[in-house]
C-alpha cells in the first residue's frame, strides 16, 4: 500500500471518498507512540492520511463499507503535530470499536490551514477494506463504544423486547429514529425499526416512543436507538440509547446472570468438544492474569464467564485475550481479542 509509510501519506480532499485496505501494511514504530493513546489502540498494520481544512470548524471522519478478514473492523487515531515526530503529537481522537457498522467520528475546532494526520489500523490485527471520507456532514452512526460489561444486560424469558426512548426538545427537528440490533457475536448492526417523529393533535412533537422487537433465538443482543439528522445537514445523527438484552427461554442458554462483575468470552463460536487454550493478559503490562484449558460445551455458557473483580481492584483497564482452538477435526485456529475492564462501581 502506497501510504503504508507516513512520508507517503495520502492527502484527503474535503468530501472525497476513498477506498483503502490495511492488508500488507506494517508499522513504523518510530512514528507512533502507544503511550499517547493509552489503551485505545495497538498498532499492527496502520496506514496514514492527511487532511488540511480550508476553513476552521467542525468536521467528521466517515468510515464505511468495511470488509474485514476477521470481522473486527478498523480503528482510527487523529493527530496534530509533525509527521513521525511523536513528541510533537497531540491526540484529537482515538476510536477503537470492534464493529463493521458505518460510523463517524466528530472532530471539533479544527484550524484552517493546519494539517492533521489520520492513522487507520485493523482492530486487533484485523485486515480490512474500508471507505474513508472527511466531510462537514456526518454519515452513519456515532462511534460510541457499547457498554463494556454484559453484567448489566436486561434478562428476559420472552422473545419480545420493548424498546422505549425519549426524544429531547433539542432533537425535535429529527425526521425519524432508527432502532438497530446486533447479536453479541455479530459485528454489524441491522436496522430493525424506523419510527417517524410525528406531531400530536396540538402541533407539538411527542417526546416518548416505543416499539416491540422479536428476537430470533437465545443470546445477548445490543440495541441502539439513533435519531437521524435533519435533511438540512446542520445537525448530526445522535445515539439516544443503547443497552444489552439477555434472552433465554425453552433452552436456558444464559442461565442466571452473575452478581459479580464479569466478562463473557465468546466460546459459542467454537465447535463442540474442541480443546480451548485461554490466555488473558494485562493489555498494557503484558502480565498474565489467567491461563486455563477448556473443552468447549455449548450448553454450558457459564464456562465463558470470567470474574474481573480482582483485576478491577488492581487497576487493570483493558485485557488481551488469546483463544487457541483445537477442534476434534481440522486445523487449529487462534483468535486475539481485546476487552475493556470497567472501573469499580461507586458505592
Amino acid at each position: 500500500m502506497a501510504n503504508d509509510n507516513i512520508e507517503n501519506r495520502r492527502v484527503l480532499k474535503l468530501n472525497e471518498t476513498i477506498t483503502s485496505n490495511t492488508t500488507g501494511c506494517t508499522v513504523q514504530r518510530s512514528c507512533v507512540d502507544e503511550r499517547l493513546t493509552g489503551q485505545c489502540i495497538q498498532y499492527h498494520n496502520d496506514q496514514w492520511f492527511e487532511f488540511t481544512p480550508a476553513a476552521a470548524g467542525r468536521y467528521f471522519v466517515n468510515i464505511g463499507g468495511q470488509r474485514c478478514r476477521d470481522v473486527r473492523g478498523v480503528q482510527l487515531v487523529v493527530l496534530s503535530g509533525q509527521p513521525c515526530q511523536p513528541a510533537t503529537y497531540q491526540v484529537l481522537s482515538c476510536t477503537s470499536l470492534g464493529t463493521q457498522d458505518d460510523v463517524f467520528v466528530a472532530l471539533e475546532n479544527l484550524q484552517a490551514g493546519q494539517p492533521y494526520l489520520l492513522d487507520v489500523d485493523g482492530y486487533l490485527k484485523d485486515f480490512c477494506q474500508f471507505t474513508l471520507q472527511v466531510s462537514g456532514r456526518a454519515v452513519g452512526v456515532p462511534a460510541v463504544p457499547p457498554p463494556a460489561s454484559l453484567a448489566g444486560a436486561l434478562p428476559g424469558t420472552s422473545r419480545v423486547v420493548q424498546v422505549a426512548w425519549a426524544l429531547p426538545d433539542s432533537l425535535a427537528g429529527a425526521p425519524r429514529c432508527r432502532v438497530l440490533r446486533r447479536e453479541q457475536h455479530e459485528f454489524r448492526s441491522a436496522e430493525r425499526h424506523r419510527v417517524p417523529v410525528t406531531r400530536n393533535s396540538y402541533g407539538g412533537r411527542p417526546a416518548a416512543y416505543a416499539v416491540a422487537d422479536t428476537l430470533p433465538r437465545p443470546g445477548y443482543y445490543l440495541y441502539q436507538v439513533v435519531a437521524d439528522a435533519a435533511p438540512n445537514g446542520l445537525a448530526t445523527p445522535v445515539l439516544l440509547k443503547q443497552f444489552w438484552v439477555a434472552y433465554s427461554q425453552l433452552n436456558p442458554l444464559l442461565g442466571p446472570l452473575p452478581t459479580e462483575p464479569h466478562l463473557e468470552l465468546p466460546l459459542g463460536k467454537y465447535p463442540r468438544r474442541a480443546s480451548l487454550s485461554v490466555l488473558v493478559t494485562d493489555a498494557v503490562s503484558g502480565r498474565v492474569l489467567l491461563n486455563k484449558q477448556l473443552v468447549n460445551q455449548p450448553n454450558a455458557p457459564k464456562m465463558g464467564w470470567v470474574d474481573i473483580s480482582q483485576w478491577q481492584a488492581a487497576g487493570v483497564r483493558k485485557v488481551a485475550v488469546e483463544i487457541v482452538c483445537h477442534p476434534l477435526r481440522g486445523r487449529f485456529s487462534t483468535d486475539r481479542l481485546l476487552f475493556d475492564v470497567p472501573p469499580v462501581a461507586a458505592p
